[in-house]
């Protein structure tokens, strides 16, 4: 295995829970500075954005605690386990709630980047749930194979 690539991504995943959980903390004072500066709307429907950018938010940042589980098992050199499984599935349920919530916002707030952040995370969340299955099977057949040596 590449292991600085791997290193690399664990490093990439990092800054980006820290960043969130920056970005979460700092949200209320962005998106007032964003509706200043950007476009009135933002201002205009400040509690609905403040409360939909915020869930999707924490579920965005436990979609990277969820990588960061998984990406200790490739450290581990151990991948083939019910908890990526687990882990997969969750990612999946993260991701369609950040779809719904999102979608619920091209309602209220119409662009065409939120019509891209619906579809990117339906597609997500297919791609986590379909990814979980084959790691179920794959975990199955190692743990035969483990039983038969």
């Amino acid at each position: 295995m590449n292991s600085k690539l791997i290193r690399f991504t664990k490093v990439i995943l990092d800054i980006m829970f820290f960043g969130g959980i920056a970005a979460l903390i700092t949200l209320p004072f962005s998106l007032k500075i964003l509706g200043k500066y950007y476009s009135a709307a933002i201002l205009e429907n400040f509690f609905f954005m403040l409360i939909s950018l915020a869930i999707c938010g924490v579920f965005g940042i436990l979609i990277i605690v969820e990588l960061c589980r998984m990406m200790r098992t490739v450290m581990e050199e151990n991948c083939f386990v019910y908890g990526n499984v687990r882990s997969l599935r969750k990612m999946a349920g993260f991701s369609i709630v950040i779809a719904f919530i999102t979608f619920i916002k091209i309602f209220i707030m119409p662009t065409p980047a939120t019509a891209i952040i619906v579809l990117v995370f339906f597609i997500a969340a297919l791609f986590s749930q379909v990814l979980s299955y084959v790691f179920e099977r794959a975990v199955s057949y190692k743990e035969e194979n483990d039983l038969t040596i």
